[in-house]
């Protein structure tokens, strides 16, 4: 049992990390030292608007789709928030070139 939860952490290559309440459209930079070597990863928080009161939830999937396929190709989505009644905040990551 240990064996296999050492093997799941092993293979693990995403962690959460909590940070302080942020405004949207802002960077967050954050250093990682992974086996001794430091690397900065960079994440945006976007909220994106439905464009409209009373969006039908179809409607609201298409401005996402639409605005995901168009965002900056230097950046990964990485999380989709919790939507609310006029915006959803979406997670970018900047992508690491090797």
């Amino acid at each position: 049992m240990i064996w296999q939860n050492f093997k799941k952490l092993k293979e693990m290559k995403e962690i959460v990390i909590l940070i302080p309440d942020i405004e949207p459209e802002q960077n967050v930079e954050i250093d990682v030292s992974i086996n001794g070597r430091k690397r900065t990863m960079q994440y945006r928080v976007e909220l994106i608007d439905w464009e409209g009161a009373g969006v039908p939830p179809a409607d609201k999937v298409t401005v996402l789709k639409h605005k995901i396929a168009e965002y900056d190709k230097d950046w990964e989505l990485v999380e989709i928030g919790a939507p609310s009644r006029d915006n959803i905040p979406l997670t970018f990551r900047r992508r690491v070139v090797s």
